[in-house]
């Protein structure tokens, strides 16, 4: 890929505001409450991949997803059900006691991962998985297919070429809207007549989700995006004047609190409804990341694998991506190897540089504090958020250790990644910037034919990777078509 920056670089000053403005203009921006935008910074930099490499992630995810479902339905049958849901809030709670059974179809998901190394090659290390709002196949469409088109724009392609690069390098919103579908189909036998994309008024992926809409309705089915206000209707779903057989729901349940919305409350609680289908139902017991350290647990306990009923792929995936994680409080715990640990909260205090602390129910990146950033002043700012003062790394993990709000906390092994150097697009040209890395994967549980789903990266000055919380996209591109890329421009380059 060195040859195709230096061909971007070159032409800069011309291709960094082309780029930023045509992905803002798509969608590529974070709303704020009172409704304006944000650009979301946007490297032209892409991550060039091997396509094995695409499918590898989502064979990952698919199996970890799978775990995990599996995990969390066995958690709430057991002993470990009151770890789980006292991580909720109590209109959350009652919503997930009501519908986790029924619970048999998850049309997204995706697991984060951080790639040891080089994003596009390095072994890949799951740091969670989302289910609510896995998110980002809007932004991640938007970003790939705004680099190829405006590379392929300078350097003079045919449209229909352009158009051809954009579909063999794939979409997320195409496997978003296939899996949706496909459920659709397999539960009513017919497709959805129109689909609803459930989100809060400014919710910060607003721009998003309308392009989500959008797309969808460009594929077959209209769709639009509602309000929880907005919504109501006895035997079938309705907003605005219309009814809708389909919602795919970008809210999560903790939020009915925060709202005056009792039909949607009552909407949730009836899962699965008659007035309309949802194939990303209520799931805060599956993406909580105490569920995710039970998975780490399995590991060295067969007995829990067991009775999880975990398959032997299953276990692999999650021996080979998923790091030594454990819920964090005080009482015994075991190591990665299986040995016992007395008192995990000065185990993990007196080794700062090896682990991480992250609320078990927590979204945005807010409640994650890394034990070798902890002389940062961005350590200090979340920890003086979270505790109201400034704290080390011991007393966070005594602090942590002692609180229950979201579940507490879960300790996780550090994985070490390095910056790299990117170009970020700016009204300028393009502005070099160090960014941590990650790759995410999607997937779907109990979703037959299972979609071709892809991936994408996000990269932050910080180790820990948010969009809402200042992160940039960068474009995922498989690596023939960046190499098409780079030697089109190459040629119109030389032209001028």
């Amino acid at each position: 890929m060195h040859e195709l920056i230096k061909a971007i670089e070159a032409r800069g000053k011309e291709f960094g505001p082309k780029l930023a403005a045509q992905a803002y203009l798509q969608g590529l921006a974070v709303t704020l409450p009172d409704g304006t935008t944000r650009p979301i910074p946007m490297a032209a930099t892409p991550v060039a991949v091997e396509i094995e490499r695409v499918r590898r992630a989502a064979s990952l995810s698919r199996q970890l997803s799978l775990a995990a479902f599996k995990m969390a339905h066995f958690a709430l049958n057991s002993a470990y059900r009151e770890l789980v849901l006292g991580a909720m809030g109590p209109k959350e709670r009652a919503v997930i006691e009501k519908t986790h059974a029924a619970a048999q179809r998850l049309a997204c998901t995706r697991v984060d991962f951080f790639a040891e190394g080089d994003p596009a090659h390095g072994p890949l290390r799951a740091l969670e998985i989302n289910a609510t709002i896995p998110a980002m196949q809007g932004y991640s469409d938007i970003a790939a297919d705004c680099l190829i088109e405006t590379i392929g724009t300078m350097a003079g392609a045919h449209p229909a070429q352009i158009s051809q690069w954009r579909k063999r390098n794939g979409s997320n919103v195409l496997a978003l809207y296939q899996a949706l579908t496909s459920a659709f189909q397999a539960e009513r036998g017919t497709m959805p007549t129109r689909i609803a994309v459930l989100c809060r008024r400014n919710d910060a992926q607003l721009s998003e989700l309308r392009y989500v809409a959008k797309r969808f309705g460009e594929l077959g089915t209209p769709a639009q995006v509602v309000f929880p206000d907005q919504l109501g209707g006895r035997e079938r779903l309705e907003a605005e004047g219309r009814t809708f057989d389909l919602v795919y729901r970008h809210f999560f349940v903790r939020r009915l609190h925060e709202i005056d919305a009792p039909f949607l409350a009552q909407f949730f609680s009836e899962y699965p409804s008659p007035r309309a289908a949802m194939f990303n139902p209520p799931a805060s017991q599956f993406e909580i990341k105490t569920t995710f350290a039970l998975l780490s647990e399995a590991l060295v306990n067969p007995s829990l694998a067991a009775r999880a009923k975990l398959d032997q792929g299953e276990l692999d995936a999650v021996r080979v991506t998923v790091p030594w994680t454990r819920a964090f409080r005080a009482g015994a715990i075991t190591d990665a190897a299986g040995r016992r640990i007395d008192d995990p909260i000065e185990y993990v205090a007196s080794q700062p540089n090896r682990f991480v602390l992250k609320r078990a129910w927590e979204y945005g990146g807010k409640a994650v504090f890394v034990g070798k950033a902890a002389s940062e002043s961005s350590f200090a700012e979340r920890s003086r958020a979270a505790y109201g003062e400034a704290l080390d790394w011991p007393k966070l993990c005594r602090r942590a250790a002692e609180d229950r709000v979201g579940g507490g906390f879960v300790v996780q092994e550090f994985i070490p990644i390095t910056s790299h150097n990117v170009l970020v697009c700016s009204p300028d040209g393009l502005q070099p910037a160090d960014w941590y890395i990650d790759f995410s994967a999607y997937a779907s549980v109990g979703v037959e034919p299972f979609p071709s789903w892809g991936g994408v990266c996000r990269g932050s000055s910080s180790e820990v990777v948010n969009i809402v919380g200042g992160g940039g996209v960068l474009p995922l591109i498989h690596r023939s078509i960046a190499d098409e890329l780079c030697r089109a421009l190459q040629r119109a380059s030389r032209g001028h």
